[in-house]
């Protein structure tokens, strides 16, 4: 999978630099988005994997399947990474440059998985805290999880914050077993 990424990533940085040159971040997140999603789609992704198909043909495939929702150069760069035969790189290049975009904006995705719904007060104070603790602007995203006793777990990129009644007992029992 690292390999994928590594492949993704010059290709997804040349299209956030030249997003974000046009003042088009958005309209990028978009295309991608969309192109990454039928590329996805088991059809399609035969016709990408077919040695048969030239890289025009699946240029054209996946550009007409997109139709309206790419932009003349969001086109240009479906075609540039056919002829480079990385159109299967589609869903990682839009998951990089959603996380390049992320960074631009200082916005960051949070999930919260609560044992209890939260209600819009604790909702908005939860939000105001992470901000606060994260620096930047945050988008949550909360889901009831009745496998938790109580308390709620935290994902945000990278860190996570269990703040379960499962996760400060299992801290509890391995600091006894210590």
């Amino acid at each position: 999978m690292a390999e994928l990424s590594t492949l993704a990533r010059p290709y997804a940085k040349a299209a956030f630099e030249y997003a974000l040159e046009a003042g088009d971040l958005q309209g990028w997140s978009d295309s991608l988005g969309t192109a990454s999603s039928v590329a996805k789609q088991s059809t399609v992704d035969q016709l990408l994997s077919s040695p048969s198909s030239t890289s025009a043909e699946q240029a054209a495939a996946l550009t007409g399947i997109c139709g309206e929702s790419l932009s003349s150069a969001g086109k240009n760069f479906i075609c540039i990474l056919s002829e480079n035969r990385r159109l299967k790189l589609l869903p990682q290049i839009a998951h990089q440059f959603e996380i390049m975009k992320a960074n631009q904006e200082k916005a960051i995705e949070v999930d919260v998985a609560s044992a209890q719904p939260l209600d819009e007060e604790q909702q908005e104070k939860l939000t105001e805290a992470l901000s606060k603790k994260l620096e930047r602007k945050v988008n949550m995203q909360v889901s009831l999880d009745k496998s938790l006793l109580g308390g709620a777990v935290i994902r945000a990129g990278d860190t996570v914050i269990d703040g379960s009644i499962r996760g400060r007992l299992t801290k509890l029992a391995e600091s006894f077993n210590s």
